[in-house]
């Protein structure tokens, strides 16, 4: 049980600090540095499709230890970036060709996108600040 404790700590650990630094400081700098938006909207999609399975590993690995019930924010994260993933971003793409869909331009669906990953981060922010992992 221990190694397993000290693995999803390691998950976690990596999840989160991946979270917050993808989204604050890797996704804008690939824009402000890259000059093809383009490629740098689709490199950031790809580090945040990263974020949604280590995210959904840190879950499931979570559910397997005793005290399992003190991790409902990782859950709540780990759902919202599904949602984002494989529930949004098809709409996303499509918008994006497109110009709208479900009557929504790409410009709003990314709003939608980026206030789900805003509030999955204050969820794991919030889980490492009330809980003690030792």
């Amino acid at each position: 049980m221990k190694r397993l404790q000290n693995a999803f700590r390691v998950l976690l650990v990596l999840t989160v600090g991946s979270l917050w630094s993808s989204g604050l400081i890797v996704a804008p700098t690939l824009f402000h540095v890259l000059p093809d938006r383009p490629l740098a909207g689709q490199l950031a999609g790809r580090i945040f499709s990263i974020e949604t399975y280590l995210a959904v590993a840190a879950a499931v690995l979570g559910l397997l230890l005793p005290g399992r019930a003190k991790l409902m924010a990782l859950y709540a994260a780990a759902a919202l970036l599904a949602l984002n993933e494989w529930g949004l971003r098809p709409f996303m793409a499509q918008a994006r060709l497109s110009g709208a869909s479900l009557g929504l331009s790409f410009g709003a669906w990314h709003g939608v996108s980026a206030l789900l990953y805003g509030i999955a981060c204050a969820a794991t922010l919030w889980l490492v600040w009330k809980n003690d992992f030792r």
